[in-house]
């Protein structure tokens, strides 16, 4: 009810500085155990926008192509989006637990609405990534900074 009363930049930038804080007591052993969602039922050119920027800062942050990713299957939009971005970018990408791979990277994501935005992240064990974006007629639009938490 509060965030009725906060402007939406605030309440957003709000939500992603606090969002770090609440990973922070997970570790590398807990994020494979997240479980990937799109509450947000995000469309198709959306989903491809928002993928694509999150990979990218994701290359940035961990370097390009350093391993294979393990995603749970799904068959949203944004699911789709973020596999067919990961391997632009250079990752290997396999569905489920893959035991046979060594040293697979488990990567979770959410996203959710808050007021007229879509709040995105993506979880690795050595970092996370959040951003707040605006739904428009083209897709989507990051509307606030990019939220990075880095573990050692």
């Amino acid at each position: 009810m509060l965030d009725r009363f906060i402007p939406l930049r605030a309440s957003s930038a709000l939500f992603l500085a606090i969002m770090p804080a609440g990973c922070a007591t997970f570790g590398a052993a807990h994020t494979a155990a997240l479980v990937s969602t799109d509450a947000a039922q995000v469309s198709a050119p959306a989903a491809e926008i928002i993928a694509e920027d999150l990979v990218g800062r994701l290359a940035e942050a961990v370097g390009p192509g350093t391993g294979t990713i393990t995603l749970r299957p799904d068959t949203s939009a944004f699911a789709i989006a973020l596999d067919t971005s990961l391997r632009k970018w250079g990752y290997a990408v396999a569905a489920g637990d893959k035991a046979e791979i060594a040293n697979p990277i488990p990567l979770t994501y959410i996203l959710d609405t808050l007021d007229d935005s879509v709040l995105a992240r993506l979880s690795t064990p050595v970092v996370d990534l959040g951003r707040a974006y605006a739904l428009t007629a083209a897709g989507a639009e990051p509307s606030s900074p990019l939220s990075v938490m880095l573990r050692s």
